[in-house]
């Protein structure tokens, strides 16, 4: 079987191939594979990095996202030079630096149902490395419907989650989260923060098992969930159990395609939500060129605002919206923003409670007003 192999790869690979439970066939395995990363951020960095260079075959790289500076302190597989360039192009060259002999195939595009199906169903395993709810959720569907095993990893400030799911008749994402939580109460890493190592950690836990499951090695992470607190170095275990009436994998599944992955995600919004009003980056701005009598309001946090702000807005960090709410003039219209409409959304939902008619939230925050009004404004 050593045929298989060039010298390059026999000498690249001679740390693995001397492990006993690896050996020529394990690596075989492993050059014959296919796993597919969803997210290029900071768990699919890492995790796409040391899956390449232990030689996974022919791996897919799905984002759609440009790197920015502020990607850089936790998404290793990007450089400063690379602001700018698409991560499926950032990552694809590192992934070459790496490994030239791993097949890498980039999928520069907003994973959704109409695609999902079509790019997942070719690899063998799917890693989720991805930010938000909305994505998680179908990454699970699409690989229940194909069944594919699913390995998930979630990290928030100094916290990370890993698991595997939909693998052997376990249980799935749906199983443990049958319900987004509110928008509001679960901001991303550009809200909430997070260490730069974190992702780090988790993304390597997900490679480790990914790189197991094609091996058919040890114990999997299925039906058991990893908890890690970075601050407290702790690492806990949980047992997840298969749900038989999960609307995916339940013993009657109710989602039988991924347009029912969207309109069961869609069920359970807040429903406050429905009462907000939304306005987009390019409606406020035609507003603002009217020189409509708008108060732009910007509950980010001070060094948020520093990096960039749009013109005569009102600074009152969202903390504080409490206390000094008093000094805003409750006839005219207000426009909330923060970085991606999260937190914005609860400063919108707090002036309503308080007597203001007039609020709306900018949808995207300033992130989307980089992208769709003025690119000159720094991302971050």
């Amino acid at each position: 079987m050593t045929a298989d192999f060039s010298r390059e790869e026999l000498t690249r690979y001679a740390r693995q191939l001397s492990l006993p439970e690896v050996g020529v066939e394990g690596q075989a395995k492993l050059k014959r594979s296919a796993v597919a990363v969803v997210g290029l951020g900071g768990l699919g960095s890492p995790a796409a990095i040391y899956l390449a260079a232990a030689g996974v075959g022919r791996l897919g790289l799905i984002d759609f996202d440009e790197v920015d500076l502020s990607n850089i302190q936790r998404q290793i597989i990007h450089h400063s030079s690379d602001c700018g360039v698409k991560k499926v192009d950032s990552a694809s060259a590192a992934i070459v630096r790496i490994n030239p002999n791993v097949t890498v195939e980039p999928h520069d595009v907003r994973l959704d149902a109409a695609n999902a199906t079509t790019i997942l169903e070719s690899y063998d395993v799917v890693v989720d490395a991805t930010d938000n709810f909305a994505t998680r959720y179908l990454v699970n569907d699409a690989c229940v419907l194909l069944r594919k095993p699913d390995v998930y990893g979630s990290i928030f400030r100094f916290e990370g989650q890993v698991s595997v799911f939909g693998f052997d008749n376990g249980p799935c994402y749906r199983c443990l989260y049958p319900e987004a939580p509110p928008p509001e109460t679960t901001p991303d890493c550009a809200e909430a923060g997070v260490i730069g190592v974190l992702p780090g950690v988790i993304g390597l836990i997900q490679a480790t098992e990914t790189i197991k499951l094609i091996l058919n090695l040890g114990v999997p992470l299925s039906g058991r969930l990893i908890s890690f607190d970075a601050l407290a170095m702790t690492f806990k275990e949980y047992e997840l159990t298969r749900d038989p009436d999960c609307p995916a994998c339940g013993d009657e599944p109710v989602i039988t395609s991924l347009e029912d992955s969207f309109a069961a995600r869609e069920q359970f919004p807040c429903p406050a939500d429905e009462e907000i009003e939304q306005i987009s980056a390019a409606a406020l701005a035609r507003k603002l060129e009217a020189e409509a009598p708008i108060i732009i309001l910007d509950v980010r946090e001070p060094f948020e605002h520093e990096i960039a702000s749009l013109p005569a807005s009102v600074h009152i960090r969202l903390s504080e919206l409490p206390d000094r709410f008093d000094g805003l003039e409750r006839g005219r219209d207000i426009v909330v923003l923060c970085h991606s409409g999260i937190r914005s959304m609860a400063a919108v939902r707090f002036l309503r409670n308080a007597g203001f008619p007039h609020v709306a939230n900018l949808e995207g925050g300033i992130d989307a007003w980089s992208v769709e009004v003025d690119p000159s404004l720094p991302r971050y």
